[in-house]
């Protein structure tokens, strides 16, 4: 293995994250000076923290390294279920969880990871699941965006919507850290070089991860789903300790979904629509690896709503699920 390989991944791994944290509190401050709805700049914020997943999957998937593209993608999204949900509620015994906000997230975020999987088993073209990922992404970014009352829905809905995006906007609040002081002009002037940042550092990342990998004989999904996805995945946990402490269960929640649905949008469906290329031979391991992502994704979700939230037991078994997946994903690369 050349001997530049450590040295390049660790330093760009801490320079991506770094530049991605401070992405997220430029954005927090452009959405504050400009009255962004809260539901709404949580998912710009999830955006900006997915940083180094969407870049470290684009490049590999761009690159031809489709298994490793895809290793990242759907290994980030089970590490954030666990992360965030299982290790979250472990340490906090017990996160509660408002339903309305349980089956607002739930069915983006099943839908979104339903579309993917059937996309990378090759059950779909990619322009039919680019529709059906939309049919769920698209109405929850409204929601988020517009204000209840303009929407063309019953009022009955239109009171339900309001009760559930008051209760996670209150609670996502907490998600992320408080914006500093700073101009439109300066916030906007740090997001753009931010950006910048963050796409150069986690392209090395993957760079050097991919050549070090071959060199040890690591299989891509292998790679991708185990080390790039945690590596990158790490600011979730560091959130999962903060949220849980604050007893934010909501928040929890919204952070984990929104993260997951931008992972699979913006890393998968539309590089692969506007790309136009066509997954084949990335092998049993991806396919794996995104029913896992499903999987996890429809378990948390029935846990959460079930129970009105997540204790000690719950949160562990969804650790236990997350051990079970690197377990087989390594056995199956």
């Amino acid at each position: 293995m050349p001997a530049w390989v450590i040295p390049a991944f660790v330093t760009s791994a801490i320079v991506s994250l770094l530049a991605s944290d401070q992405l997220v509190k430029a954005l927090e401050r452009l959405g504050t000076l400009h009255g962004t709805p809260q539901a709404l700049l949580g998912l710009v914020a999830a955006i900006a923290a997915d940083g180094p997943e969407l870049t470290s999957t684009v490049t590999a998937l761009l690159a031809g390294q489709h298994a490793l593209g895809l290793g990242v993608l759907f290994g980030s999204n089970v590490f954030n279920i666990a992360a965030l949900l299982g290790l979250g509620s472990v340490l906090a015994g017990r996160v509660m969880f408002h339903q309305r906000v349980v089956l607002l997230e739930g069915v983006a975020a099943t839908g979104v990871a339903g579309a993917s999987l059937a996309f990378v088993s090759g059950g779909v073209a990619p322009e039919l699941a680019g529709v059906l990922t939309l049919a769920f992404f698209v109405p929850y970014v409204v929601i988020a965006a517009v204000p209840t009352q303009r929407l063309p829905i019953k009022s009955g809905w239109k009171e339900w919507l309001t009760e559930t995006l008051r209760e996670e906007g209150e609670e996502t609040r907490a998600a992320y850290p408080p914006p500093w002081r700073a101009t439109t002009k300066h916030a906007g002037a740090t997001a753009m070089v931010a950006v910048l940042v963050v796409i150069g550092a986690s392209v090395v990342m993957e760079h050097s991860a991919a050549v070090g990998g071959s060199a040890l004989g690591v299989p891509e999904i292998v790679l991708g789903g185990v080390v790039l996805a945690a590596v990158t995945s790490l600011p979730n946990a560091v959130a999962a300790v903060y949220l849980a402490r604050a007893g934010k269960g909501a928040a929890m929640l919204s952070v984990a979904m929104n993260s997951n649905t931008v992972n699979v949008v913006g890393g998968l469906l539309l590089p692969a629509l506007i790309g136009g290329f066509a997954l084949a031979n990335t092998g049993g391991g991806t396919v794996f690896a995104g029913a896992s992502y499903l999987a996890m994704t429809v378990l948390a979700v029935l846990l959460a709503y079930r129970g009105e939230g997540l204790g000690r037991r719950s949160g562990g078994f969804l650790l236990f699920v997350y051990a079970v997946f690197l377990v087989a994903l390594v056995a199956i690369g």
